[in-house]
């Protein structure tokens, strides 16, 4: 099989898919000719000067990551930059780079459930879910001499298909009125006159992206001059809440355990860091659900709490956020190294990669976590002069 860059975007795209990224992030395809070909992918959490450099010396032509390197506006990519030099340095060794982010976050799998697994937490419903995918539901009418015709040419413009199924459709028969006016040029009746007609109420679906050719194909099918129809939203896939898309997983944890055990295993089984693992809470609180959000979290606080957790599993969290939880009466409270709690998926990535192309991948084992030294403190003096 010859496998391009087209492939790999096609494969990341149908697992972690655009449209669950949030509006302001920026996934996809970063540089890179769609035609090229691929035998190995590197992946990576960032895509730093370190990690560029390695992904070409492992002979990879292509290089996903989680977070994007243009996620921030730039008017420059010139070499001299530091984006525009990383970019210039892929793209004169033939690496292409790719970028699944928020919609790695909301997916199933994804890297919310590769750090709850990792974890112990069984993977349930999202933090913050996604509204469920919609198709569009089109009711069409039509006098019944027109009926297979109009039928065809939508199933032509991609209507109709369900799963393995195509030109699928219901059909209800009814009567319809209207009246031409003076400017009209009426398929049937006459102006000013009101018309009785049979007609075959057409029922089917399509997907959003389709709009515009099924709509072109109906209005050429269709023999009135002001076809009659209308789309609607309809709501597809599994109700279940725990397979919902959406940010964050929250689940029950394979055995309960003290708060300070549970902390300890989460610095036990993530990456390790300069910035460790800390936890807020009583150490001795007995943890048997749990709410993880990979990445910065805090956000997610107040929703954690009135979730009912006994502890949440985050990064980047700041003192008043946490301190204002703990008030109020919140979950027990981990933080850890935003690289440590998204890293994992990278192998999540790369098998899936492996197993749909066939490709041989490599996850780059370089901790990207800015924070390079630590120190902890032993003045425990706090007078005034010392605050």
């Amino acid at each position: 099989m010859n496998v391009t860059v087209a492939d790999v975007r096609r494969v990341l795209d149908a697992a972690y898919p655009p449209e669950l990224a949030e509006e302001w992030d920026k996934v996809g395809l970063i540089c890179g000719d769609p035609d090229e070909p691929v035998s190995r992918v590197a992946v990576a959490l960032d895509c730093t000067d370190a990690v560029a450099d390695a992904a070409l010396a492992s002979g990879a032509q292509m290089l996903v990551v989680h977070h994007p390197l243009l996620l921030r506006g730039v008017s420059s990519v010139a070499a001299d930059t530091p984006k525009g030099r990383i970019l210039h340095k892929l793209i004169r060794g033939g690496v292409a780079l790719f970028a699944a982010h928020t919609n790695a976050d909301s997916a199933r799998p994804g890297v919310n459930d590769r750090l709850a697994e990792l974890l112990g937490v069984h993977p349930g419903a999202p933090l913050a879910p996604k509204p469920g995918r919609h198709l569009d539901a089109w009711v069409v009418r039509v006098p019944g001499s027109h009926a297979e015709a109009v039928k065809e040419a939508v199933f032509a413009a991609g209507a109709g298909s369900v799963g393995d199924y195509e030109a699928c459709a219901y059909e209800l028969s009814g009567r319809g009125q209207f009246r031409p006016g003076d400017d009209a040029d009426p398929f049937l009746g006459e102006r000013g006159r009101v018309e009785h007609v049979e007609e075959l109420r057409i029922e089917f679906v399509a997907e959003p992206s389709l709009r515009s050719r099924v709509h072109a194909a109906l209005v050429e099918a269709h023999p009135y001059e002001e076809p009659s129809f209308d789309v609607l939203e309809s709501l597809v896939g599994d109700l279940d809440p725990e397979a919902a898309f959406g940010i964050g997983r929250v689940g029950d944890l394979d055995e309960p355990m003290p708060f300070k055990d549970f902390v300890a295993r989460v610095g036990e089984r993530l990456p390790a860091t300069e910035w460790g693992v800390r936890g807020a809470g009583d150490p001795e609180r007995i943890i048997r659900r749990v709410a993880v959000a990979s990445g910065s979290g805090d956000s997610f606080l107040n929703v954690a709490r009135k979730l009912g957790v006994d502890a949440f599993v985050t990064s980047d969290l700041r003192h008043h956020p946490v301190d204002e939880a703990l008030r109020e009466g919140g979950p027990c409270i981990v933080d850890t190294a935003h690289w440590a709690s998204e890293f994992p998926w990278c192998g999540q990535a790369a098998d899936l990669l492996g197993d749909a192309l066939g490709v041989e991948t490599e996850v780059l084992d370089i901790r990207t976590d800015p924070w390079t030294v630590a120190a902890a403190g032993h003045n425990t003096d706090t007078t005034e002069e010392n605050r």
